[in-house]
């Protein structure tokens, strides 16, 4: 499939996603959303990309919904818009067992900055800034904001960022623990980036079980997380990484995982 809206490259065992409508400060249209989901599932399912980098053109990251789109005479309503564009692209990121590397070069608004949330390792360049806009037009968090954001910042704080629609500036957002690391800008793209290729070259089954776990912590008890733990690392113990791990240990050598 050609890509129109977005860039995508496969090296170093990673898939690149690129946001690439800067013209319009990289917002989400229909073509737009389904090439990222299109990606994701080619990310999802080829054995040789080991981990996920998402990013934006340009000067931002992605500026939330095109609305010259969605209130145009034939636009689909705002349900099918949520539901076929933003909640798949959701939905992938949480489910790929595979690390997700995001980097935010610049703002981030609406479902885009919720799209950021839902990733597993976020960096910022200094210049990034993070607002839930919706409010501004009379409208509520879709694309997992309500279930990520006050898992982040506390139900307080994502209530007033919610209400009063804020910007965060990257330093608020790494303190408030929205993200992982600020980066200064002309350095954002290597930092991120090469922690992707990093993450590329690790256990990735191993990584994968753990980001299984994290997602059902959200929702279990104490003792069901025990016993999720204790099953997923009898599957981790029996990889052919772990092996690998153990070995490169006993030897003082470095470890070459296969991701298998």
């Amino acid at each position: 499939m050609e890509t129109q809206f977005i860039k995508f490259e496969i090296e170093n065992g990673v898939g690149k996603i690129t946001l690439n409508r800067p013209d319009v400060l990289n917002s989400f249209n229909k073509g737009m959303a389904m090439e990222v989901q299109y990606a994701l599932d080619i990310c999802t399912h080829d054995k040789t990309i080991r981990a996920v980098y998402l990013t934006g053109e340009g000067r931002a990251f992605c500026a939330g919904q095109d609305l010259a789109e969605a209130t145009a005479d034939d636009a689909p309503n705002i349900g099918e818009i949520v539901d076929k564009h933003y909640n798949p692209i959701i939905k992938k990121i949480r489910e790929i067992e595979k690390p997700v590397i995001c980097a935010v070069n610049g703002v981030a608004a609406g479902a885009g900055a919720n799209v950021v949330y839902a990733c597993d390792i976020i960096y910022a360049g200094k210049s990034a800034t993070f607002i839930q806009s919706f409010a501004k037009i009379g409208l509520i968090p879709d694309s997992g904001g309500t279930f990520f954001l006050p898992r982040l910042v506390g139900l307080q704080r994502a209530t007033a960022m919610m209400m009063l629609a804020d910007k965060v500036t990257a330093d608020q957002a790494l303190n408030y623990g929205m993200i992982y690391k600020v980066c200064e800008d002309a350095q954002l793209q290597e930092e991120a980036y090469s922690t992707a290729v990093y993450l590329a070259t690790q256990p990735t089954k191993g990584l994968g079980l753990t980001k299984r776990l994290l997602n059902l912590s959200l929702f279990n008890s104490l003792d069901d997380q025990l016993e999720l733990e204790r099953d997923m690392q009898i599957e981790a113990f029996d990889t052919d990484d772990n092996k690998e791990g153990i070995a490169a240990f006993l030897e003082k050598r470095k470890p070459v995982f296969k991701g298998e």
